[in-house]
C-alpha cells in the first residue's frame, strides 16, 4: 500500500473537522475515510457525506462481520471506520485521513504501525468551553459533559506523534498541511510509489 494515512484527534470542540475540512481543499491526493455512526443525523448534514448514518443493530451486525478498522461507543452513540473503504484507498495511492477519538486512534495504529498521529489542542479550556457553548446545539449539562470529557482525553495526547494547538486557525491549519506533506515522503510508501525509478536507478 502506497497511500499514506493520517490519524486526526481532538477533543470535542477544538476545531478539528474545520481544519480537516480546509486542509481537503488544498490537498488533493487526501481522501478522508467518511464514519458508520448511529448518532441522529443533525440538520445540515449529508449521509455518506459527513457519515453514513446507520441504525444501531445494522451497526452490531457489521461489527460482527469484523467490517471496522475501528470503532468506540461515544455519548451513546457508536462510531466506526470501514476497514475495506481504508484499504482500498491506500491501494489506490490515496492518502486517507481518519477523524477519529483516542481510543479509535490506538485501535488503528494497532493495525496500521506506520500510521501519523496528530492531537489537536485547544488554547485552553475556557477557550474550548466558549466554542461549545458558541455552537448553541446543547445544554449546559451536555456541555459540562463534554467538558469532563475533553479532559480525559487530553491525558492520552502523549500516545501521538505530533501536536498542534488550535490558538490561531491558520497557523493550526498549516502545521496540519505540513504534517500531512511529510508523511507522503516517508521511505516506505516513497519506495512503493518509486519502485521503478529505484530499480533503474540501482540497476
Amino acid at each position: 500500500m502506497s497511500g499514506s494515512l493520517l490519524i486526526v484527534t481532538a477533543a470535542s470542540g477544538t476545531g478539528k473537522t474545520s481544519l480537516v475540512s480546509a486542509l481537503m481543499q488544498d490537498h488533493p491526493t487526501l481522501s478522508v475515510s467518511v464514519s458508520h455512526t448511529t448518532r441522529p443525523q443533525r440538520p445540515g448534514e449529508v449521509d455518506g457525506v459527513n457519515y453514513h448514518f446507520v441504525e444501531r443493530p445494522r451497526f452490531k451486525k457489521l461489527i460482527a462481520q469484523q467490517d471496522f478498522l475501528e470503532y468506540a461507543e461515544v455519548f451513546g452513540n457508536y462510531y466506526g471506520t470501514s476497514r475495506q473503504e481504508v484499504d482500498q484507498l491506500l491501494m489506490a495511492d490515496r492518502d486517507v485521513l481518519l477523524e477519529i477519538d483516542w481510543q479509535g486512534a490506538a485501535q488503528v495504529r494497532n493495525i496500521y504501525p506506520d500510521a501519523v498521529s496528530v492531537f489537536i489542542l485547544p488554547p485552553s479550556l475556557a477557550a474550548l468551553r466558549e466554542r461549545l457553548t458558541s455552537r448553541g446545539q446543547d445544554t449546559d449539562s451536555v456541555i459540562e459533559q463534554r467538558l469532563h470529557s475533553a479532559v480525559a482525553d487530553i491525558r492520552h495526547h502523549d500516545a501521538f506523534d505530533y501536536l498542534i494547538i488550535n490558538d490561531d486557525f491558520q497557523h493550526a491549519l498549516q502545521d496540519l498541511r505540513h504534517i500531512t506533506a511529510t508523511a507522503r515522503l516517508r521511505r516506505k510508501p516513497q519506495i512503493l510509489r518509486h519502485a521503478q525509478l529505484l530499480n533503474n536507478l540501482l540497476d
